[in-house]
């Protein structure tokens, strides 16, 4: 067992932090640009000064190798930070939009307005990102900001408590001590936003919570996310790439490939034949002792995984590569089983672990159907030689994201909004898109009062009025 870190600075009250930063909100404090703009850059040093930190945290509670948190976490929220930066002049902007002849002359245009106090509740799985990269958004949109995060990532979630109101003002930002204690009795307060990232059931229970003070909310909850698997040019390609979005993280990321289904035997035997080489490139004969393959979050989660393996092996399916568990060290081999069956167990509930099941299915239509008959996944793959497969797949399935020939990678990108349909999440962000999540588009309109082109619309509505009406409009 990895040593337990020390749990770091006391976290301010919920109750307390709440009211405080209410009140920071209503001094709009943190609306100017410069203010904003001060707050990314500090993030920014924060990450770039105490980079081994994070690691050594991330290291602690996920097993992640260096590479892989500045793959996984930094990297994301600097490429956040740089790009909020480059374009927030832009985003802050006044967006004029037209207006219609029978108004003018009369100027239209739409604002961003912060929203005010804003409550993100992070996730174990990316500690440091999922409660980063939307802080950014919050941030840039010029907000006061609550952040909780998870308890199960407890070295990452100290170092946040030390380092946020070490650089970030403490006026504005407030981290809490995040688990279902402190998130209770935050969802006990009205919010003017609320971004949650984890588990559907804990979704579902902030959503009510939200509800009942009208809250606005955006979730990052998961899925079952498919793989659809055609006979491929380029077999190796296609097994490392799923390879590499399946066994991050040991699994343990909201849109990693949680099963596959292989169209027809070819595109099955490529892939019973590639993927077990493809872990071995990847993590050698002995994943356990390799350096860039990371651990579960506790011992009760790979006990979970361990148990639907061994009820599903029992029941028809084949072990074609891992296995091996060590529940104690938190350790699950990089796993693929074949001969799965929809009611299997490990087709019943999200994974999010190092199993990977493969369906053999017949035609690309009956794999379609498959996934069409289940509720909306946070993202869904395609690959395929076949450019009307592309069509068929992007037309028919509902996710979060359609990516081909490619896992993972997308919710990467700043440029691409991230988020969810359905039981797979609310809303989206990253980049603008996240900048726009943290605020309210407001519209206004201004008339000049010199000339009244409206006497048309007012009262008492004659025969000419009713005829020229529709045709002003």
């Amino acid at each position: 067992m990895l040593p337990i870190m020390p749990i770091g600075p006391r976290a301010e009250n919920p109750t307390a932090a709440v009211e405080r930063l209410r009140a920071a909100a209503k001094s709009r404090a943190a609306h100017p640009r410069r203010m904003r703009v001060h707050q990314l850059r500090t993030m920014k040093r924060m990450l770039e000064e105490n980079e081994s930190r994070f690691l050594d945290a991330l290291g602690h509670d996920l097993g992640k190798s260096p590479t892989e948190g500045l793959l996984t976490e930094l990297m994301p929220v600097r490429a956040e930070i740089d790009h909020a930066l480059l374009h927030l002049t832009d985003w802050m902007d006044k967006r004029p939009v037209k207006t219609p002849l029978s108004l003018k002359p009369a100027t239209a245009e739409v604002q961003a307005r912060p929203k005010g106090l804003v409550l993100i509740i992070g996730a174990w799985n990316y500690p440091l990102q999922l409660v980063l990269a939307p802080l950014v958004a919050a941030v840039a949109a010029g907000n006061t900001v609550i952040v909780s995060p998870s308890e199960k990532a407890p070295a990452t979630a100290a170092v946040l408590r030390d380092l946020l109101p070490t650089y970030l003002d403490s006026a504005l930002i407030s981290v809490v001590a995040g688990g279902k204690d402190c998130n209770t009795e935050l969802l006990t307060h009205p919010f003017d936003h609320i971004l949650y990232t984890g588990g559907e059931r804990v979704g579902r229970i902030v959503y009510e919570a939200a509800a009942k003070t009208l809250t606005p909310v955006t979730l990052e909850l998961g899925g079952k996310s498919p793989v659809v698997v055609t006979e491929s040019r380029n077999v190796m390609a296609m097994a490392r790439r799923i390879a590499f979005g399946k066994f991050t993280n040991a699994g343990q990321t909201c849109v990693a490939p949680d099963y596959v289904l292989a169209v027809g035997d070819a595109a099955h035997e490529q892939l019973v034949r590639a993927l077990p080489e493809a872990i071995r490139e990847f993590y050698g004969e002995d994943p356990r002792v390799s350096n860039d393959y990371g651990r579960l979050i506790s011992e009760e989660h790979a006990s979970r995984l361990q148990d639907m393996l061994a009820a599903d092996l029992q029941d028809g399916a084949q072990l074609l590569v891992g296995g091996r568990v060590d529940a104690h060290h938190r350790y699950m081999a990089p796993t693929v089983v074949t001969g799965v069956r929809a009611d299997h167990a490990l087709m019943q509930e999200e994974l999010f672990g190092p199993v990977l099941p493969i369906l053999k299915v017949e035609t690309f239509q009956e794999a379609l159907d498959f996934i069409t008959a289940r509720p909306h996944p946070l993202a869904a793959y395609l690959f395929t030689d076949r450019p009307r497969f592309h069509r068929a797949f992007e037309e028919q399935v509902q996710a979060g994201a359609v990516c081909t020939d490619v896992t993972l990678l997308h919710a990467g990108l700043t440029t691409l909004p991230f988020g969810g349909i359905g039981a797979s999440g609310i809303g989206a962000y990253h980049g603008e898109t996240g900048f726009e999540t943290f605020s309210h588009m407001r519209p206004s309109l201004a008339k000049t009062d010199q000339v009244d082109t409206l006497k048309v619309a007012y009262p008492p509505y004659t025969w000419f009025k009713r005829k020229a009406l529709p045709k002003m409009l």
